[in-house]
């Protein structure tokens, strides 16, 4: 195995490890804020749960921004190593803009 093929299998095994444990994360998130809510609630006596009500929807929020912030930065990540590979196709010397000559008008 070549270097790079080691670090490229390395490093997908951390992304699906990450992706994997995504989904304990956004049920912990919405959990913790769910339990924080019936706390609040029991502890003032509301009647019309509105802190379980709120933290719920803050604990769903929280879950589907740690998705999008995975999402946002594994695509981040994928464009990037694809123009890496661009520019290394290029061959040296070719980064250089192209001087065009003038176009002549009749």
């Amino acid at each position: 195995m070549s270097e790079d093929s080691k670090k490229n299998s390395k490093k997908k095994i951390l992304e699906l490890a990450y992706a994997s444990s995504l989904g304990i994360f956004m049920v912990i998130s919405i959990f913790i804020c769910l339990m924080i809510g019936v706390y609040l609630d029991r502890k003032f006596q509301t009647t019309t749960n509105v802190f379980t009500l709120l933290f719920l929807f803050v604990g769903i929020f929280a879950g589907f921004r740690n998705f999008y912030v995975f999402v946002r930065r594994f695509l981040d990540n994928e464009n990037r190593e694809a123009r890496e590979v661009k520019n290394l196709a290029k061959g040296p010397g070719n980064d250089r803009a192209r001087k065009r000559s003038p176009i002549k008008k009749d």
